[in-house]
């Protein structure tokens, strides 16, 4: 079943050459909001680090079992918004000052174990093709012979929730089908050219630092107490990622194209994202939300993305979709938008240049019951 997504205009393609160049984006955006403040950016380090400092010892005093899920949510939310800052450092959108960047990138990063240079490198060629259906780094589309190729317990994973919510550590570790093996970790990894080795092997050194201070504490304060401060926030951050880098690109209701061969092109590539609205949040995890001026224009800093945005839209016209409003605080419409991508967007076509997600009609019927599809899984493995 082929969708191109049900509120979208039907006289109008998305999958169309846009009659704008990216020069003219470009053109429209205000001068200073290229302008990177690092005593700016600082203090968004600051408020964040004071935020998680003052949840932590909060959660310690009361120590209660009514306390500790408020906090976790609200802390796992603050490490999301730590990691937004480090995104920052990698982009070099935080300042023009690259060793500020890859200190506080580090620092940031370590803190809730993710591999700086690792990801920095492998999330710029994120960047560098988003929209290609084979080069894209970051939840591309599955071809449909890939698909079919798969066992069940695999494609269970990728589309039954809350499983590809907890998927962020197994990509740095292996990354995910169809690609090749590659750890962020490992500097001779695929993803990493000789030359970027070395950043590699540091990033990977301060990871390791931080998983030996975790099991230090874990003896000195307690495996529980840890678990409660540390390990439960930090699952929280990775069902943010995970939530966060899927919505911006996937979207059921707006029919995104993917493109291959000659049809691809860095604009083109980069109007498939989506803006996304996520209340209350939006200002603690840094305006993240605003996804499409990020994607094509990277190096602006996260403080100016909204205005950037404003002033790039007329040029953008209809190949800019305004973001679903949060009716309240809490963004309880994503999750809808989410459980139906994961619904319907399965797998593209494995010929054309531009493509849509298709949908696997047996499996829209069972992915949001992993009961389900473990069940047949394991009669599968029967026969």
């Amino acid at each position: 079943m082929h969708m191109k997504g049900f509120e979208e205009d039907e006289e109008f393609d998305r999958g169309a050459p846009p009659p704008f160049k990216l020069a003219d984006v470009r053109a429209a955006i205000p001068k200073h909001c290229w302008v990177k403040d690092p005593w700016r950016s600082m203090s968004y380090v600051l408020r964040d680090v004071s935020v998680i400092v003052l949840l932590a010892v909060v959660a310690a005093r009361f120590d209660n079992w009514f306390a500790w899920p408020v906090y976790w949510v609200a802390q796992g939310t603050m490490f999301w918004a730590l990691f937004v800052l480090g995104h920052d450092c990698g982009h070099g959108s935080f300042s023009d000052s690259q060793c500020l960047n890859n200190l506080v990138g580090h620092v940031l990063h370590s803190f809730i174990l993710v591999p700086y240079h690792g990801w920095r490198i492998s999330h710029r060629t994120h960047h560098s093709n988003h929209g290609h259906v084979e080069n894209d780094e970051s939840w591309h589309p599955w071809t449909e012979k890939l698909y079919k190729s798969l066992d069940k317990l695999t494609i269970m994973l990728r589309f039954t929730a809350p499983f590809p919510l907890l998927a962020y550590p197994f990509y740095l570790w292996w990354r995910e089908p169809g690609k090749t093996r590659g750890s962020h970790f490992n500097p001779n990894s695929e993803l990493f050219g000789p030359q970027e080795r070395h950043d590699v092997v540091t990033s990977t050194i301060c990871w390791l630092a931080m998983v030996v201070l975790l099991v230090a504490l874990c003896f000195t304060v307690g495996a529980v107490p840890l678990l409660k401060l540390y390990g439960v926030p930090y699952w929280v951050f990775v069902t943010w990622i995970d939530l966060v880098t899927y919505l911006h690109h996937h979207g059921y209701e707006e029919g995104l194209p993917w493109y291959r061969g000659k049809e691809w092109n860095y604009l083109r590539g980069g109007l498939t994202t989506i803006d996304r609205d996520y209340g209350m949040f939006n200002n603690i995890h840094h305006d993240i939300g605003t996804h499409v001026v990020h994607h094509l224009f990277p190096q602006i800093p996260h403080y100016h993305l909204i205005e950037a945005t404003e002033a790039v839209k007329p040029i953008l016209g209809k190949y800019y979709k305004e973001p679903r409003r949060s009716a309240g605080p809490i963004p309880f419409h994503l999750f809808r938008s989410y459980i139906n991508s994961l619904k319907h967007n399965h797998f593209v076509s494995d010929k054309g240049d531009v493509v849509y997600y298709e949908t696997d009609p047996h499996l829209a019927k069972t992915s949001i019951n992993p009961k389900s599809l473990l069940i047949e899984f394991f009669y599968s493995q029967k026969k």
